[in-house]
């Protein structure tokens, strides 16, 4: 008689997998990729690192999963700022602070996510979300064009230019390396955050705001 699978063992294997994701997540936000060592999950997981590898093929696997999980939710909040009702400039600026506030709150793993170096497979990762960022961007300065708060422009390019220019202002605040040296208080988040702000609505819009 063949083996079948009974639901009882499917939902324990389902939750053994969810139980290995979560204490994955967990290491990269304390420490990054580099830090989320197999041996270390196994361990927060009460399994064998066997047990890893019989649910992922791979460390990268895993830590794609990881990636793409925490990523899109971060797009999801972008998103939903971008939804909100008011004109362009007003979501697109609920939206890029929506972004630098929540990375700054979760330093470590917003900067496992927009900065640390990482293996191709994870870097590909990266581009496929920095593009649904961009994406949901575009959107929004097209809406801007259209109803005249915005100056025509190549949405799409300009879209690609805040990504990235949102990024990398916070590649040096949420770096490991200089945190212990520049820790930020409240009140350097908000000038930092407004500063942010500013430049990209600048941008955008031509005028200084």
């Amino acid at each position: 008689m063949a083996y079948r699978e009974t639901e009882k063992m499917r939902q324990r294997k389902a939750r053994a997998r969810q139980n290995i994701l979560e204490c994955t997540q967990e290491c990269v936000a304390s420490g990054g990729f580099r830090s989320a060592r197999i041996t270390r999950i196994a361990g927060l997981a009460g399994v064998a690192t066997g047990t890893i590898y019989r649910h992922f093929e791979s460390r990268e696997e895993l830590f794609a999963e990881i990636f793409r999980s925490a990523t899109q939710r971060e797009v999801d909040k972008v998103a939903e700022a971008l939804a909100e009702p008011g004109n362009a400039i007003s979501r697109l600026e609920a939206a890029l602070r929506q972004f630098a506030e929540r990375a700054l709150r979760s330093p470590m793993m917003a900067w496992a996510l927009i900065a640390e170096p990482v293996d191709p497979r994870l870097e590909e990762e990266r581009l496929v979300y920095r593009r649904a960022y961009a994406e949901h961007f575009e959107h929004a300065i097209r809406d801007g064009i259209a109803e005249g708060t915005l100056p025509d422009q190549d949405a799409r390019q300009s879209s690609t230019c805040l990504v990235g220019a949102i990024s990398e202002s916070l590649v040096g605040p949420l770096s490991p390396t200089l945190a212990g040296q520049n820790t930020l208080s409240g009140d350097d988040k908000h000038r930092l955050v407004d500063a942010i702000l500013i430049f990209c609505m600048q941008g955008l819009t031509g005028t200084r705001r």
